[in-house]
């Protein structure tokens, strides 16, 4: 087995490509489409406000996450050094929570819940605390699926109704589909050091098993994904603008 990407996106390690890789493109689109899709749905439609949810999100789940998840086990491999790590995982959750401060001193305190939660989830999860009691599955899809969508609807709305929930639910369903399909590839692609099998068909053919063919449908699936989320999301904020 040839050594592989660490993910799909994943670009050469050294210089700008690094950042570029550590943003984990794909999947930090399909999450902030979340925000907008919670942005969307509420009642009331402030695009100022989803503008300045979406950064805060860009900069929490975007590049404080993955800083600390690339600082926890290094899983895509890149070489930037752990105190540059550490410094764009303080700096990004201090902006994303002056953010969410700045908002909820302005327009609702209630919002300081889900800015200590949201901080809170980009610690415990990606650094795996209290005995990786927040680290799993279930907890990925409520943290990075279900939570965009309500923050953000909570910012334009200031209460939570059906529809958030709904629309929360759905997020978290996608996003586990997510963490289903990525978990295959990441085994096959980071820790798998060899890979040996036939598939032997009905017809009397037989096909070779590689890395390539146990990951190829699942990564193909999550990039279809990714773009039928991404342009449902444009979609819902486009209706609310136009």
């Amino acid at each position: 087995m040839t050594t592989a990407r660490p993910a799909f996106y994943a670009l050469a390690p050294g210089g700008w490509r690094d950042a570029v890789t550590l943003l984990h493109p794909p999947y930090t689109l399909w999450h902030l489409s979340y925000v907008a899709i919670g942005a969307a749905i509420a009642p009331t439609f402030d695009a100022a406000i989803l503008g300045w949810t979406a950064l805060a999100f860009l900069l929490a789940l975007g590049v404080a996450a993955h800083a600390l998840d690339e600082l926890h086990g290094r899983p895509l491999q890149t070489t930037l050094n752990d105190s540059t790590l550490v410094a764009l995982a303080v700096a990004a959750v201090a902006g994303a929570a002056a953010i969410g401060i700045a908002i909820a001193v302005r327009d609702d305190l209630w919002l300081l819940l889900f800015v200590a939660v949201g901080c809170l989830l980009v610690a415990a999860y990606n650094l795996e605390l209290f005995g990786g009691f927040l680290h799993g599955d279930i907890q990925f899809a409520l943290a990075w699926g279900a939570f965009p969508v309500l923050t953000a609807y909570f910012a334009s709305a200031h209460k939570l109704g059906a529809a958030a929930v709904a629309a929360a639910v759905a997020a978290a369903f996608l996003s586990l589909a997510q963490r289903v399909l990525s978990s295959q590839v990441r085994d096959v692609r980071r820790r798998a050091t060899a890979v040996r099998g036939t598939l032997e068909w009905s017809d009397g053919t037989a096909t070779a098993l590689d890395a390539g063919a146990l990951t190829k449908s699942a990564e193909s699936a999550l990039q279809l994904l990714c773009v039928a989320i991404v342009l449902l999301a444009v979609a819902l904020v486009l209706v609310r603008v136009t």
